[in-house]
């Protein structure tokens, strides 16, 4: 396929390395709180943890109403995984909740491709435009903190709009700011439905990154248009 007149770039785990650090912080927290409540195992919780992290997101509703505000969202997870073992500690579950916020933001780094890329994409004439979900302000403090701003010709935050991918909207509103097609628009990131899926459906062109290398899940009815392991090879 032809090198696309616009193209709309994911930025969580696409642009910057956004869920490698989650794990470790979860651990370390958990270690942290250890000596505090009598009977409480760290490997233990961080092992409940991790169970109800995977129920939590793994429902379209939950993923949606939590990642409008995340920090409530870890509340529920670790006062959920506390009452399975037998602590009902609401206030603990809350401070747990903002020191993992506070740790795990400080893991968030950009890819090293990603400035590269960007400045590449910018040079061959390509608009672009960040379409991403989540709350507003904390997707601008990761905006503003790596530069990205600058490569962009529109952003599109799901908090400052008021929906988000996979919702049919968000392309449109992004190839309406672009002024550009379906047919000449491609859509890159690292989220199969949000990314692949939801666009293919409007007939636009889906890149999936794949950092991982594990490939399309074999029960998977979705198919990219192209897979990537790094945005180095978009071009």
């Amino acid at each position: 396929m032809n090198i696309p007149r616009a193209m709309m770039i994911d930025l969580d785990d696409t642009l910057i390395d956004y869920t490698s650090g989650a794990a470790p912080t979860w651990r370390s927290v958990c270690e942290e709180i250890e000596p505090r409540v009598t009977g409480l195992d760290a490997s233990i919780l961080y092992d409940a943890i991790t169970r109800t992290r995977g129920w939590f997101w793994s429902d379209p509703d939950r993923h949606r109403t939590g990642r409008a505000n995340t920090i409530a969202a870890h509340q529920s997870i670790v006062h959920t995984s506390l009452i399975e073992l037998g602590f009902d500690l609401p206030d603990l579950a809350m401070e747990i909740a903002q020191r993992f916020h506070g740790l795990r933001e400080k893991t968030i780094v950009l890819f090293p491709e990603t400035i590269p890329c960007l400045k590449e994409l910018t040079e061959a004439g390509i608009s672009l435009a960040m379409i991403t979900n989540g709350d507003g302000a904390g997707q601008r403090r990761k905006i503003e903190r790596f530069g990205l701003e600058c490569y962009f010709d529109h952003i599109f935050i799901e908090g400052e709009l008021g929906f988000g991918k996979p919702e049919p909207a968000v392309y449109k509103t992004a190839m309406a700011a672009l002024a550009s097609t379906p047919e000449e628009t491609w859509c890159v990131g690292d989220n199969i439905e949000w990314e692949v899926a939801g666009p293919q459906r409007l007939g636009i062109y889906a890149v999936w990154v794949d950092r991982s290398c594990a490939g399309v899940p074999a029960d998977s009815y979705i198919v990219p248009d192209r897979i990537i392991q790094s945005l180095a090879e978009l071009l």
